[in-house]
């Protein structure tokens, strides 16, 4: 893989699954785009810490910072801003995408996938892989697709907002059953990753 900026695009033959993921609705949700200091991220696999990134929010970007390394190479460290983008709901709140930053991109993306940078899954040329999706991430998913339905974007760790005007009760009652389902599911995953109780994740929010 090329270094940042490079602007090759990889393989079709490698799918989302392949890379770690950097979901800017999942900082969003979790509210750490407020925060101005640094903190890292971990990604983790079977309860293994398999990589980790630092992370400082500012007002129109985040700085990402970490190490990494081919087979038989020295580590190198990265570090370069990554852009963000915020646009209204249709009924309230806003919702925040990253810019990717690869070099003569710049696609509005809600994702970006680590290599030797992280880029959009255009850039690396990547394939869906929804049929190994883990539960926690279709929870994720299925959460922010109801709140979006329902006009609003900010934390899973709110309230549904309120009935839209138009959307039927019965309706409404069902997504918000839903969503609920959804954030507990999503709630219980964070709080693993970062070793703590569900009740202390849902403090933290």
């Amino acid at each position: 893989m090329g270094g940042w900026g490079s602007g090759k695009r990889w393989s079709s033959k490698s799918t989302t699954g392949d890379y770690r993921r950097l979901d800017v609705r999942r900082l969003q949700r979790d509210r750490l785009l407020e925060r101005r200091f640094w903190f890292n991220w971990q990604w983790t696999c079977n309860g293994e810490r398999v990589g980790d990134i630092n992370i400082r929010p500012e007002a129109d970007r985040v700085i990402l910072s970490y190490k990494h390394r081919r087979p038989g190479d020295d580590w190198k460290h990265e570090e370069y801003p990554v852009f963000l983008e915020r646009t209204r709901c249709h009924y309230g709140g806003e919702r925040v995408w990253f810019r990717c930053p690869a070099r003569g991109c710049g696609r509005r993306v809600a994702i970006l996938y680590g290599g030797a940078i992280f880029a959009c899954r255009r850039c690396y040329g990547l394939a869906y892989e929804s049929q190994r999706q883990s539960i926690s991430d279709r929870a994720d998913s299925r959460a922010w697709a109801i709140r979006e339905q329902c006009g609003g974007w900010g934390s899973l760790f709110d309230p549904l907002p309120l009935r839209p005007k138009g959307m039927h009760k019965r309706t409404y009652r069902r997504l918000e059953r839903a969503y609920g389902i959804a954030c507990r599911t999503s709630t219980i995953e964070f709080a693993a990753r970062m070793g703590i109780s569900p009740e202390e994740a849902l403090e933290l929010g």
